[in-house]
């Protein structure tokens, strides 16, 4: 991505993408916010955090390396945004 993009931005476009990809099943879905705790929920499991990294690189144009898909970074919208926005910063 050539544009600046801020953090609250990233925040936006993930939590849209989540919501639309991934709750479509699960009760709840309008309390998603950046504190909803993903992994603890279910929402993230392995395949949907596969997806969730082919979003990331096609919308942001950044890879996430493997030591950092953990549940620190993966816990919740903000810690994703967080990283996704570090990413874009190196």
């Amino acid at each position: 991505m050539t544009t600046a993009v801020s953090e609250g931005e990233i925040l936006l476009k993930i939590t849209e993408y989540v919501r639309q990809n991934f709750l479509d099943d699960i009760d709840g879905d309008s309390q998603l916010d950046g504190t909803t705790p993903l992994l603890q929920l279910g929402i993230l499991n392995s395949r949907n955090t596969g997806r969730l990294l082919a979003y990331i690189h096609e919308e942001f144009g950044v890879s996430v390396p493997p030591t950092r898909i953990t549940g620190k970074y993966f816990g919740d919208l903000e810690s994703i945004s967080g990283l996704v926005a570090e990413l874009l910063a190196a």
